[in-house]
């Protein structure tokens, strides 16, 4: 294997091994197989590979680092909002499908899965699924686009980044800091900023 596919693997690993709103791991993606000229397919492939044991392994971290910033009650809080989407079953893989499609960050979805200690199995397979659809259709894209490489790249630092930026963070906010119990099993909405040890 060509050693830039590796720098594909280790630039969709780190863009989504973070615990915060980074840019998509498609963007890396997409630069490399431009400025390489690569197999599309094969960035793709080992793309998404790269992006999958990232979020794996935020997963297994996530808690230990909630652990050690969190109060336990709000540690306590994201696990029972874990306890109810597995109770959801298949309605619940259907968001995470779904979730993964859109252009929004997956951070949220991964750290939230961390803190209430999901087994990574339980998300990956559906998030397999949106990435690997919604990341070879903006590969695509972006080899369509190779002509406009500068325009590309310019867009990294638009508005609609910002954007996914602002949502990012307004969801692992709203994650920390809304409390899920009271919203879920006496339907009272709740903040609590108190989470910090």
């Amino acid at each position: 294997m060509e050693w830039q596919y590796v720098l594909v693997f280790l630039g969709a690993f780190l863009f989504d091994v973070v615990p915060f709103p980074f840019p998509p791991a498609f963007t890396v993606m997409v630069f490399l197989q431009i400025y390489f000229k690569l197999n599309i397919w094969l960035v793709i492939i080992i793309g998404v590979f790269g992006s999958i044991l990232g979020r794996y392994v935020l997963t297994c971290y996530i808690p230990y680092l909630a652990g050690n910033l969190f109060m336990p009650d709000k540690n306590e809080d994201v696990q029972y909002l874990g306890k109810v989407l597995k109770q959801k079953g298949w309605k619940s893989q259907l968001v995470i499908v779904a979730y993964s499609l859109l252009p929004l960050p997956t951070t949220p979805l991964f750290v939230a899965a961390g803190m209430a200690k999901m087994r990574p199995i339980y998300i990956i397979p559906a998030f397999f699924i949106g990435k690997f659809t919604s990341d070879a259709l903006l590969v695509h894209l972006g080899k369509y686009g190779t002509e406009n490489t500068e325009k590309i790249l310019h867009s990294a630092v638009s508005w609609q980044s910002f954007l996914s930026l602002a949502v990012g963070l307004l969801l692992i906010s709203a994650l920390l800091f809304i409390d899920w119990r009271s919203l879920i099993q006496r339907k009272e909405f709740k903040l609590n900023f108190r989470i910090w040890k």
